[in-house]
């Protein structure tokens, strides 16, 4: 029975639109440089104000992928 490894490595992101772009931009951007990603989980997310109005949506991904034989 063969084995796999994981790695998970966290990652933070900021959008100026929305929390479901901040985590859409991320997974993209980790899927072009990390090989194998297979998954991600949202670990934190927050919003910046400015007046009383939301000016940013930040997420801290934690992005797993597996690792090369």
């Amino acid at each position: 029975m063969a084995a796999s490894v994981a790695r998970v490595t966290t990652i933070s992101v900021r959008s100026d639109t929305s929390f479901e772009d901040a985590v859409r931009v991320g997974v993209e951007r980790a899927s072009q440089t990390l090989r194998n990603v297979s998954g991600a989980w949202i670990k934190d997310q927050k919003v910046e104000l400015t007046d009383g109005k939301i000016t940013s949506f930040h997420v801290v991904l934690e992005v797993s992928f597996v690792l090369d034989d």
